[in-house]
């Protein structure tokens, strides 16, 4: 198991440095660029703001989470496919759950934290 551990870590620190880092600012900016689009959206349109919606009302979860794929599941998909090609070319294998990891972190989680804050401060001005 600590294998398994040691080499996610090293592929992960292998990914900064490696072929294909670009995307690494890319994937990111791509969803800043529809998280903001989307808290725009929300604070114009009176919504609360994304992420704590999620986590404190259950009745419209489903709702806003097929809301939020589609701000951010072509670039879910982008990220998931590109570090796969990467796995291909570098690693010569591909890591299912390594790719998971990669595209939530360089799609998703930059949505969810944009989402709502852009909401919180457009409400502000």
């Amino acid at each position: 198991m600590d294998d398994i551990w040691m080499r996610f870590v090293e592929n992960m620190n292998d990914r900064v440095s490696g072929p294909m880092k670009f995307r690494l600012l890319l994937q990111p900016a791509m969803a800043a660029f529809f998280a903001i689009r989307a808290g725009l959206n929300d604070a114009r349109t009176g919504k609360p703001p994304y992420f704590w919606s999620l986590v404190t009302d259950p009745a419209h979860r489903v709702d806003m989470l097929k809301d939020g794929w589609k701000g951010v599941g072509k670039v879910f998909l982008i990220a998931l496919l590109l570090d796969v090609i990467y796995q291909v070319i570098v690693l010569k294998f591909v890591y299912p759950g390594e790719a998971i990891y990669v595209a939530f972190v360089l799609a998703i989680l930059p949505y969810l934290i944009l989402r709502g804050l852009v909401t919180r401060i457009a409400r502000k001005k």
